[in-house]
């Protein structure tokens, strides 16, 4: 190998490891909430309702982003959709570190949304344009097996490190490591991947949305949409909210017990994913992926729902099976990219990513409800108010099974 050569793959090696930085970002702050959710309640004097909402707008704001991000990276190109991306993040992060009110916080969290946005399709649209087109499915693995470490920091690395310097610290050293990404975006990635080729028109804001609503029309997707709903969903509203509150309520906890026991299902999910992934193949088709792990995931829901207290050994295992029973999205994503036509498959990708995100918005900000018609006990919420929780995600998630019943298998067509 030339000198040449290996300067070229070092450069390439530091663009992904820093497009992979971003999007970490992106999965920690998503996530970050469940850890600290009782900190907050208790140091902002939070309800279940207002709890949810700080953590439920994140992905309202995410979802409104989409499709207006995905004209900006076409206008304007990657590098300088993720540079302006991170400018908010880092703002947002700080503003929530200082929050001292329900407002700032709700605020900031749009913020985060809105910023961390583009940190997965800006990187992909970068590869596609700039790397070989044998090289993208390789790199958008990469992409989503190194952004899944956020999900692993935003449980018990978080609570570790609250425990240790404070949340609002801890924050601000997030928000001073996003800053590294954005110089590190600015310096190592060139502009080249910033232009559309010549051939290419400019879409403009009214035509991506009506991109969007044709994707919507082809047959089976509203079906799949409903599954999508629910099936991210799931795994937001316990490990990205209430199950830390849960396990320091009903079980006690200290906020490094709560930290350590949801790294479990974080750690799962991205083992889950990869098995998943490739369970296509064995099974021959999608939909009997699909009915296993929503089925299993349902399962799990139902028996905290009905039990709602566990033996610590049955906690862990339940924990562990929850976050690899959940991790279905590969599957689901795949059946949703073989019902489009190959000129529709950016779009309706857009749409099932809508799906999965405000899916999350929903179920986290109605459990907030459903929670606070439990009147809390010295400071506690009771077992049932959890029970109830669990057992409405429960339903949300047959009903997400249900209406994809009747989809089309395409693998067997």
């Amino acid at each position: 190998m030339t000198d040449l050569a290996r300067s070229r793959r070092a450069g390439a090696v530091a663009i992904v490891a820093t497009l992979g930085a971003a999007y970490i970002v992106s999965m920690f702050l998503r996530n970050s909430v469940g850890v600290i959710a009782p900190n907050l309640a208790q140091g902002l004097a939070l309800s279940p309702p207002q709890i949810a909402l700080v953590s439920s707008i994140y992905f309202f704001a995410f979802v409104a982003a989409q499709i207006p991000i995905g004209v900006v990276i076409d206008r304007y190109g990657p590098k300088r959709c993720m540079l302006v991306c991170a400018i908010v993040t880092v703002a947002s992060t700080l503003l929530f570190a200082g929050a001292t009110s329900f407002a700032a916080m709700v605020t900031a969290r749009v913020l985060m949304g809105l910023g961390t946005s583009c940190f997965l399709m800006a990187p992909l649209a970068l590869y596609a344009r700039t790397f070989p087109p044998d090289r993208f499915a390789m790199l958008t693995g990469i992409q989503l097996g190194v952004g899944a470490l956020g999900g692993l920091i935003a449980t018990a690395p978080l609570a570790y490190a609250s425990a240790a310097i404070g949340w609002r610290a801890t924050f601000t050293v997030i928000a001073g490591a996003t800053t590294v990404v954005g110089l590190l975006i600015l310096v190592l990635i060139r502009t080249d991947g910033d232009h559309r080729s010549a051939d290419a028109p400019a879409e403009t804001l009214g035509e991506a949305v009506r991109g969007v609503a044709q994707a919507w029309r082809c047959p089976d997707v509203g079906r799949l949409f409903v599954l999508n709903l629910t099936v991210y969903s799931s795994y937001v509203v316990v490990v990205g909210l209430w199950g830390g509150p849960y396990l320091t309520h009903v079980y006690g906890f200290s906020l490094t017990e709560r930290g350590t026991l949801l790294f479990v299902p974080a750690f799962t999910q991205v083992l889950g994913m990869m098995a998943w992934g490739a369970s296509e193949r064995v099974f021959r088709g999608y939909k009997p992926a699909v009915y296993l792990g929503g089925g299993l995931t349902t399962a799990l829901l139902l028996i905290v729902g009905i039990t709602g207290r566990l033996p610590p050994a049955a906690l862990w295992a339940w924990f562990a099976a929850f976050g690899a029973c959940a991790a279905i999205t590969p599957v689901v994503l795949a059946h949703g990219k073989a019902l489009f036509p190959p000129a529709l498959v950016g779009r309706g990708m857009t749409l099932l990513n809508m799906g999965f995100m405000g899916g999350g918005f929903v179920s986290q900000l109605v459990s907030g409800y459903v929670i606070d018609l439990f009147p809390p006990q010295e400071g506690a919420y009771p077992t049932p108010a959890y029970q109830a929780i669990f057992l409405l995600q429960a339903g949300f998630s047959l009903l997400g099974l249900m209406s994809y019943h009747g989809t089309r298998e395409p693998k067997r067509e």
